[in-house]
């Protein structure tokens, strides 16, 4: 037998093996195995069953191991990784590392606890000459006599005071046995066991949620690939209908992957999943899966997903390549998010791998948002994508009622800048009253984003990134966001020597002392990076904040979606404008499903909501639009602006971004490259740049970069890297490739 296989660690070729007559049965296409390259042993996973006459037999070396009795990557993903190298011109070995985790590669240990059991009783003659040789043995013997079940070893040795040299004594007797039981690590498995769970009643359908799920389960029960887009306005019910298609896939006999775009949405996600599956069919096990999870807590859901024990997973992009078996269904919640796309090799976006990976498989893909991207809305008018819309809130609760604050008038009627304003103030303070809950955003952390002299000028910047230094007051710093430089702020300008040195702008920590304040009686949580230091740090705050404990929540975006909590009446986005004057087509899409999303988290109980929406430019259209809820007029005047430029969804953008440390070199090699490009392709791609990027000089590497807009991606691709690989690059510049790039700053 002759595998193909495709070693990981750097290598972008496959290799051929011989196979042990004994490693046959478990070495298939997928199987994760240990070859010998060269003078050591290295991982790769078999990719092909090679027919053994293209051959020389007897000069292949053999597989030494096969690592798992099961295969590490399903039928589905191989094909899948083969179709993300070629589309993100991404090496394989780098995709394969993606599909499996770290931990499964390093081969880390399962969790084993060692149990003492009774082998056998002794005579009552022997009993007494044990007491009389050995008191310690017999204290251990008649205590595992009482016991009717196994008992951990090490809580024997601390609850009777004994050493292990007595356990051994009985161990040799042959009286008592030791044996492992695995422990499996269980991510978010304290907040389920002390009851943090979403209600396990089934709520009864309405007309249109029933309409959804009845197409959905015809789609499924097809086993056909078929792509859904579930629009529906924020709390109209989109995840209940998730909940009953996964219902029937599971009792089906199927598999589920459910993707949700944040961390912080994941413990939420979770409990609903868990109460409800336990509720329908006791034993359904729900693995989480994203970044935040230790090695032990990935590799046990990792080897439950392999081995057929759970058959749904929840969590984060990653997710999207568990290896679940008999795959039917894979959800991708708030699939406009930017968060499904990854920022370093391989740079898949999440969404797009979830809707090829469902077309390997022959399953159904389903993506939810209330504020769908234009990519996705377009393949759903276009009919490429079946479209499932839900046009209410369930129980016919109102949408919350916008008010848009022109902070222009603000800044005059206040004389100065302020972070509240008077309306937004008056509002809370009655909300308080009620006690009801509030939740104020601003995608800014920190306190201020520059500190400033006001006498000459000068903004403290970061000495290896060309931005300014965020002022954090907590502990009276200046930090860079993007390489985490920080110092102590300035008393002095360091430029001029004035005194006049003042923070300006405003983040997460001068908004929650501003409503401290104002509202001092208030109990208040900051959520941001800065905050969320511990590991379950965001779940504590997110349990406290729904059992009433917090009064108001000041965060980023991670609190700004995808979370329902009933009682929170009252939102206020503290400034819409910081997504809307950025350099980024997406920059108007970006600010209506914020404003939306933000939107949405308020009026979602019996109580109605209000939202607050503090702008210097009230009169935009994604605020206008966003005001009534309007995504259909918003999109047909995006989609039109973007046609009459060429931008996606009508073309797609591949952004080529250079580093380095001299920014004469970068210019001038970028330069040549680009002639090259040019005379290579002609009119199949229109090449923009080079020109610096937005963000020139991040951790001390200048950046340049280029943009090119083709009609499609696969014709253009492979000649693109092929062009890039025969180019003579220096060794001191680093160049990517980003298909269909989610960020162009």
């Amino acid at each position: 037998m002759i595998v193909g296989v495709h070693p990981l660690a750097g290598f972008d070729k496959v290799l051929h093996y011989r196979v042990p007559e004994e490693l046959c049965s478990t070495a298939v296409v997928g199987a994760l195995v240990r070859v010998p390259i060269v003078s050591s042993m290295r991982l790769a996973v078999i990719c092909e069953i090679a027919p053994p006459k293209n051959f020389p037999i007897d000069k292949l070396k053999l597989v030494a191991q096969v690592v798992y009795s099961f295969p590490a990557l399903t039928a589905d993903l191989m094909p899948l990784a083969s179709w993300m190298a070629s589309y993100y011109a991404a090496p394989m070995d780098s995709i394969i590392e993606t599909m499996i985790p770290a931990a499964v590669r390093r081969g880390a240990s399962l969790k084993v606890q060692k149990q003492l059991v009774l082998e056998k009783q002794l005579a009552p003659d022997e009993e007494i000459k044990l007491a009389k040789k050995a008191p310690q043995q017999a204290k251990l013997y008649y205590f595992l006599k009482s016991q009717t079940l196994p008992i951990s070893k090490a809580l024997v040795l601390s609850r009777l005071g004994i050493t292990t040299s007595s356990v051994a004594g009985l161990i040799k007797l042959g009286v008592v046995r030791e044996e492992g039981l695995r422990i499996v690590r269980e991510a978010y498995e304290e907040s389920w066991a002390s009851g943090e769970k979403v209600a396990e009643i089934k709520p009864t359908p309405n007309a249109e949620q029933q309409q959804a799920i009845d197409s959905l389960i015809t789609a499924v029960d097809k086993n056909e690939f078929s792509t859904f887009l579930i629009h529906g306005v924020t709390g109209s019910g989109k995840t209940e209908v998730y909940l009953k298609t996964i219902e029937h896939v599971l009792n089906q006999g199927g598999g589920v992957i459910f993707l949700v775009p944040e961390v912080a949405l994941t413990p939420q996600t979770v409990s609903r999943l868990r109460s409800r599956l336990e509720a329908i069919a006791p034993g359904h096990k729900c693995v989480v899966w994203h970044s935040a999870l230790n090695e032990g807590e990935r590799l046990d859901g990792w080897l439950a997903l392999a081995t057929g024990e759970a058959r749904i997973v929840v969590g984060a992009r990653s997710a999207v390549f568990a290896p679940i078996k008999d795959l039917r269904l894979i959800v991708v919640d708030e699939e406009h998010e930017p968060a499904y796309k990854q920022d370093e090799t391989p740079r898949y976006h999440g969404r797009d791998v979830a809707v090829m990976r469902a077309k390997l498989a022959k399953a159904v893909c389903l993506l939810g948002s209330a504020t769908p991207s234009l990519e996705t809305y377009l393949n759903a008018v276009s009919h490429r994508y079946n479209l499932l819309e839900l046009k209410s809130r369930v129980d016919s609760r109102k949408l919350p009622h916008i008010h848009v604050i022109d902070m222009k008038i603000e800044v005059a009627r206040q004389r100065g800048f302020t972070s509240l304003s008077r309306k937004l103030v008056d509002a809370m303070q009655h909300r308080i009253s009620a006690k009801e809950q509030i939740i104020l955003f601003i995608n800014r952390r920190g306190y201020s984003p520059s500190v400033v002299c006001t006498k000459c000028g000068h903004a403290e910047q970061c000495p290896h990134c060309s931005i300014t230094m965020t002022y954090h007051r907590s502990d009276e710093t200046i930090r860079c966001h993007l390489c985490g430089e920080e110092k102590p702020s300035p008393i002095r300008c360091p430029s001029c020597g004035s005194p006049e040195i003042r923070s300006k702008g405003m983040g997460t920590q001068r908004v929650e002392e501003a409503v401290r304040r104002v509202i001092p009686r208030a109990r208040i949580a900051r959520v941001d990076t800065d905050t969320m230091n511990k590991k379950h740090r965001l779940r504590e705050i997110l349990s406290d904040f729904r059992l009433g404990k917090i009064d108001i929540l000041v965060g980023t975006q991670m609190i700004g979606k995808g979370l329902d909590f009933p009682n929170v009446t009252l939102v206020g986005l503290i400034d819409a404008d910081l997504s809307m004057h950025i350099p980024d087509f997406r920059a108007n899409e970006r600010t209506f499903q914020l404003l939306v999303q933000v939107a949405g988290r308020a009026g979602r109980g019996a109580k109605s909501g209000d939202v607050f929406v503090q702008t210097f430019t009230p009169s935009s259209g994604a605020i206008q639009f966003s005001r009534h809820a309007n995504f259909i007029g918003f999109a047909e005047t995006e989609l039109a602006s973007r046609k009459n430029f060429g931008y996606p969804p009508y073309r797609h953008i591949i952004h080529h971004q250079f580093k380095g440390p001299n920014p004469e070199k970068l210019a001038f090699f970028t330069a040549q490259w680009v002639k090259q490009v040019k005379e290579k392709f002609g009119d199949r791609l229109e090449v923009k740049g080079p020109t610096p990027a937005p963000i020139d000089k991040i951790k001390d590497l200048y950046r340049w970069q280029i943009w090119y807009f083709a009609p499609n991606v696969s014709p253009v691709i492979g000649e693109l890297s092929a062009l890039r690989a025969a180019f003579h690059w220096p060794d001191d510049i680093v160049q990517n490739l980003d298909v269909d790039p989610s960020n162009l700053v």
